[in-house]
């Protein structure tokens, strides 16, 4: 019971700290030549941009300034969606540097398909104005347009990439943030809604890397750790034996979970596979279900098959740890949580290799010491000295 709590507690503590690191402040925010602040100002949830606009009931227009970090050899873009939630039937602003001047340049574009060929083309609505600038590792695009239908509601989607081709925006990832950046904005209250569903998915996909992290990434390791060096003291017998499984069964419930959940993420995002990804997670999950129905077929100790028992649950013990760790760093490329999480997860690494790496040392002096002694009293107790020649045992 104290376990379970544990977890759901450092569950949600991972949780909500992906949360909050995702969301940056655009409080303060000011824009070059003295151009007056904006009305409202949001911080985006992904790619740690901002979007800044005032809304003219008057005539129905909009003026906006999108912010968003980007090297100056990248390309970044703000869109309305005046028919759906996503990137297909976007009206977007683009903004990258001109290949032959290196200068910024601002594109407007709409978009057809999922994959199409950029080109600098008038929008479903009128713009009235367009620009866009490069200071201090961001890219801001300013606009003044006329509102799709005059409606305060509008599906927001936006984007950035280092992709070029010809030196023309080509592409961008395919995962993490690129993929949940939009949004569904009332310029009245400046409130926002998930746009398709994106703000929970990204929340499943953090309880997905979470708890595969927790399970597969720290759980078996820990168990190995128990069965390996706690048996070596007879005080222990059987305790570890059964921290040992508790840890094993608990880490294959929460992280076949996890592995569920991943399935189902991959299910709704037709067109997105993460090849190497998938593959080790479905080999884990193999292997890992024939590690626990292996239990049931363990030999006594005495039965002559039970080395080769050990050899195969000490193999697949151990390749599944290897896999695991392999997969979480692949899941936190795909993620693309804060860096903080990623480097706590090495820390955790490094810590249970150091405490492995001890305990390695200290029960083998502890196993040497046991069998000299073993061996010391065998020799007395037939009579032989250290020198190997039988004592005087009396008329």
């Amino acid at each position: 019971m104290k376990k379970s709590l544990f977890l759901f507690l450092l569950l949600n503590f991972f949780l909500s700290s992906f949360s909050s690191a995702q969301a940056q402040s655009c409080t303060g925010e000011t824009f070059s030549g003295n151009r007056p602040l904006y009305a409202f100002c949001n911080s985006l949830l992904y790619l740690r941009a901002s979007l800044h606009w005032t809304y003219h009931a008057v005539n129905g227009t909009l003026d906006v300034a999108y912010r968003a970090p980007q090297s100056a050899s990248g390309w970044v873009a703000w869109a309305i969606n005046p028919s759906a939630t996503g990137m297909i039937g976007a009206n977007a602003f683009l903004a990258f540097p001109d290949s032959s001047t290196g200068a910024v340049t601002i594109w407007t574009t709409q978009f057809h398909s999922r994959n199409p060929t950029v080109q600098n083309e008038g929008l479903s609505f009128p713009v009235y104005n367009r620009e866009a600038e490069y200071a201090s590792g961001f890219y801001t695009i300013y606009a003044t347009l006329e509102l799709p239908a005059n409606s305060t509601k509008v599906n927001s989607v936006w984007q950035s990439s280092t992709q070029l081709q010809n030196g023309e925006p080509s592409g961008h990832p395919t995962y993490g943030d690129n993929t949940n950046s939009k949004e569904i904005l009332d310029l009245l209250s400046g409130q926002t809604t998930a746009a398709g569903g994106g703000n929970s998915r990204q929340h499943r996909k953090n309880i997905h890397g979470v708890m595969n992290a927790v399970s597969w990434g720290i759980m078996m390791p820990t168990g190995v750790i128990i069965a390996r060096y706690l048996k070596v003291f007879p005080s222990a017998h059987p305790a570890w034996y059964y921290l040992h499984i508790a840890c094993q069964i608990s880490a294959y419930i929460i992280g076949v979970s996890g592995w569920g959940l991943g399935l189902k993420l991959g299910s709704e995002s037709p067109g997105i596979v993460h090849h190497k990804h998938r593959n080790i997670g479905i080999t884990l999950f193999v292997l890992a279900t024939l590690q626990v129905f292996a239990l049931f077929l363990r030999p006594d100790k005495k039965n002559k098959y039970r080395i080769y028992w050990n050899v195969y649950h000490h193999t697949i013990g151990y390749l599944v740890i290897i896999l695991s760790v392999v997969n979480i760093f692949k899941g936190f490329d795909i993620l693309l949580p804060a860096n903080k999480w990623k480097h706590a997860y090495i820390a955790v690494i490094v810590l249970m290799a150091a405490v492995a790496v001890f305990l390695e040392v200290f029960t083998w002096i502890v196993v040497l010491r046991r069998r000299s002694k073993k061996s010391e009293n065998s020799q007395h107790s037939h009579g032989v000295s250290g020198y190997g020649v039988k004592q005087n045992q009396g008329v």
